[in-house]
């Protein structure tokens, strides 16, 4: 089968490999669609941490299609179900999973293999973190069901609520989830900043009330103009860089919060004031990937059209052009995601 390998930063080739054989409760699925993602991106740019990715693999992680071969020892899924899986299982046993804390397991297995013909999902997996696609999703929508899972995991710890004001750093795939997200719990204003025109229009035309071209104007002055003053309810960091995730405490009022959802490179640090944090009440938290539940929130958001993944989606281009795409995502101010078809 043809599939996409990543051997190191910068390193992606495809190639001829076989076609996975499944074992005892395992599922072999045809992918039909895979989209890609900001991770992706910055893997491929600047690696990413060796005990969920050991290279070589196959690549990618958001992915759709139909099942064409199941192992012994299950009833479902069918052959010819069309299903999506999570990229991870947790073990619902360790001292994470027993706390409920599903998404930072011990002993979690993850799949990447999205961008190929093929992909084999694990027994546990399809146990835990696999889920039927109802006919009427599309397979390049159902695709778009992992990152908009993280983002509800985000949302809700962060503790959105009706009548928040949310300042979204970052009009990007995930900054534009969070935008349609957060509008959808009952955000009353919602202010994008990004440093790229055309993106800002398009959060515009997905629902931001506000846009901020941080590159013309002060997202500061912007917000608390917006604010009567006082700053954003909550803040959303969806970029994953030291200097955003800083920018970030700056934009939340008293007694807000501050999400800092997108991933820095390994090893980064930021400053933050302990006056802040102590007299102005800030709460700052990460959030790191997601949970199975989320997995299923997110499907059924996206067949119900509560969440609008549509136009998230700009192109479509074949696995043989795989590298053109992300070259496109790192260049291009208009791409946002593309649907890879093997």
């Amino acid at each position: 089968m043809k599939a996409a390998m990543l051997y190191g930063v910068k390193d992606l080739r495809v190639e001829e490999i076989e076609v996975p054989k499944i074992a005892h409760g395992e599922v072999l699925v045809k992918v039909k669609a895979a989209t890609t993602c900001g991770t992706d991106l910055k893997i491929l740019q600047r690696g990413y941490v060796e005990k969920v990715i050991k290279l070589p693999t196959v690549f990618g992680h958001e992915w759709a299609g139909e099942v064409v071969e199941v192992g012994e020892g299950l009833e479902w899924p069918k052959k010819g179900m069309r299903v999506r899986a999570g990229n991870s299982a947790p073990c619902l046993r360790c001292y994470m999973c027993q706390k409920g804390k599903y998404n930072l397991c011990e002993n979690m297995i993850w799949l990447w293999g999205a961008y190929a013909e093929y992909i084999k999902v694990p027994a546990r997996m399809v146990a835990v973190n696999m889920q039927e696609i109802p006919q009427h999703v599309s397979y390049e929508e159902a695709a778009i069901t992992e990152p908009l899972a993280c983002v509800l995991h985000g949302v809700e710890e962060a503790g959105v609520g009706l009548g928040d004001s949310i300042a979204i750093i970052g009009a990007g795939p995930i900054g534009l989830l969070h935008l349609l997200t957060v509008k959808k719990m009952g955000a009353e204003k919602v202010i994008m900043i990004d440093l790229v025109e055309e993106r800002l229009h398009f959060a515009e035309k997905l629902g931001a009330d506000e846009t901020v071209n941080a590159g013309k104007e002060n997202p500061l002055d912007v917000i608390r103009r917006l604010t009567s003053g006082r700053g954003a309810d909550i803040v959303i960091e969806a970029i994953g860089l030291p200097k955003t995730w800083e920018q970030a405490l700056t934009l939340v009022r008293k007694g807000g919060t501050v999400l800092e959802f997108g991933g820095c490179p390994p090893g980064t640090e930021i400053k933050l004031s302990t006056e802040q944090l102590h007299y102005g009440e800030t709460t700052v938290m990460g959030t790191f990937h997601t949970t199975p539940l989320h997995f299923r929130k997110a499907i059924n958001l996206i067949a119900s059209k509560t969440i609008n993944v549509k136009p998230l989606i700009t192109a479509k281009m074949s696995l043989d052009n795989i590298k053109e795409a992300f070259e496109m995502l790192s260049t291009s101010k208009t791409q946002i995601k593309i649907a890879i078809q093997p």
